[in-house]
């Protein structure tokens, strides 16, 4: 018998959304066309407070890696004293699962978001949602927002989130991992400890210490995390409209925030600056140092009271000049 570090993963993960008074829940969707029909339903895992939002609601929404609860674990419990933090398993992750057999597009999984937030018990629908995307996931915080607009989505924050990537930008990050990849899913979801380790360097500024666990470790690690509905999460990589003709970058009405780590070598830092002229002047831009894609992992503490700072202010009303 083997050992795997994947309980111990889960099993922190899990105490830090339990403690911040979060519960794993389940929706069923309607049908697009608001009937059954015979076919599988949609269905979103999520977590959230028990019962009726007493506080605002806030929508973190996690990238195309493993296990939201591990992306957000070190933002549920601080988040939590002020928000009713909702944190769903995009259609292909986790428990979610979609009716229709075609990869959602972030459009789509957006789509689902909303449909989501119409199920939940006491979120009225005149309740502004805030939400929080972290790469693939501010993809789907544009489109939500977008989408919804500003009655129902309020603030926006896009960490590390590449909204002009190009199939150039692709090839560039291939080559940045040391080539011998013929596509960014293989990259994305290792086969084997040696890609696991590549797609950590990638991701961290700091080394991390699961780079150091023996490869047959590592390679269990890797068959738990990434073979599971791997097809399904190419074919997902393949719906993505952002870097095609069919996405267009323009200004959000809603206030906005990104967040990039200086040292991300996913999505560059000088791909950070062409987003936010794309989004407009009075989008706000926070620089991390010494942090690599995931700023909410290497500098939780900064990340969260960036967050919070830039949340609350949002729900302040604006002062009467004299």
């Amino acid at each position: 018998m083997g050992f795997s570090i994947l309980p111990l993963m889960e099993f922190i993960a899990r105490r830090a959304f339990l403690g911040a008074g979060l519960q794993p829940h389940t929706a069923a969707l309607p049908s697009d066309d608001g009937s059954d029909g015979g076919q599988p339903r949609t269905v979103i895992h999520y977590w959230a407070p028990p019962g009726e939002p007493r506080l605002p609601p806030l929508l973190l929404i996690h990238g195309f890696g493993p296990m939201a609860t591990w992306q957000w674990r070190r933002q549920v419990g601080p988040l939590s004293r002020h928000f009713h933090v909702i944190v769903p398993d995009l259609l292909g992750f986790g428990a979610s699962s979609r009716g229709s057999p075609a990869a959602p597009s972030e459009l789509a999984q957006a789509a689902a978001l909303a449909a989501l937030l119409d199920a939940l018990p006491g979120l009225t629908a005149d309740a502004r949602v805030a939400a929080i995307g972290t790469s693939y996931g501010g993809f789907v915080a544009y489109a939500l927002a977008r989408a919804a607009g500003p009655g129902r989505v309020g603030p926006v924050v896009m960490s590390n989130s590449d909204l002009l990537k190009t199939a150039e930008d692709d090839r560039a990050l291939l080559e940045r991992a040391g080539g011998g990849l013929a596509r960014t899913a293989d990259l994305l979801m290792p086969l084997d400890a040696r890609g696991a380790r590549r797609l950590m360097e990638l991701s961290f500024y700091r080394r991390q210490a699961i780079t150091l666990l023996p490869d047959f470790v590592l390679r269990q690690a890797v068959q738990q995390l990434f073979m599971d509905k791997r097809d399904g999460k190419i074919e997902l990589m393949k719906a993505i409209t952002v870097g095609t003709d069919e996405f267009k970058l323009t200004p959000l009405p809603q206030d906005v925030l990104l967040i990039w780590g200086d040292h991300d070598q996913i999505f560059p830092l000088e791909k950070a600056f062409a987003v936010k002229r794309c989004l407009g002047e009075s989008v706000r831009m926070e620089i991390f140092e010494k942090t690599g894609h995931v700023p909410q992992m290497e500098d939780p503490a900064r990340f969260n009271k960036l967050i919070l700072d830039f949340l609350l202010a949002s729900q302040k009303p604006p002062s009467i000049q004299q």
